[in-house]
């Protein structure tokens, strides 16, 4: 089993730039792949970035990629998405979640965390 902890969202300008965190814990971690997701109000929960579980691999959503960057560290146990030139649009509950492969969708990952909110201001 794995539990997921997400951190560092908050309120930013348009063009800024924010760092979340998910800490883990959980035998497991080191061979979930690890997924970023997001639901805005109203709005259906939307694939953001998945990595592998050595990290080697990384996939994005088309219209985060060149801005936003995933990343793990398994001996911390720690996913991390780096999110840099934000927009308006990119306001949201982050969630980040556990499977056994990177996938897109939300019912190929097993585990989740509580989520943080990002806010971004024109």
């Amino acid at each position: 089993q794995v539990q997921l902890v997400e951190s560092g969202g908050g309120l930013v300008q348009a063009g800024g730039s924010l760092r979340l965190s998910c800490a883990a814990s959980g035998r497991t971690f080191s061979k979930s792949a690890m997924g970023w997701f997001r639901q805005a109000p109203g709005k259906e929960r939307e694939f953001v970035a998945a990595v592998s579980w050595g990290g080697s691999l990384t996939y994005y959503a088309d219209s985060v990629k060149g801005r936003f960057t995933i990343s793990r560290d398994n001996a911390k146990r720690t996913v991390y998405l780096q999110m840099n030139n934000l927009k308006p649009e990119d306001t949201a509950d982050y969630y980040c979640a556990a499977g056994t492969s990177s996938s897109t969708r939300p019912s190929d990952y097993n585990y989740w965390g509580q989520g943080t909110q990002v806010t971004v201001s024109s």
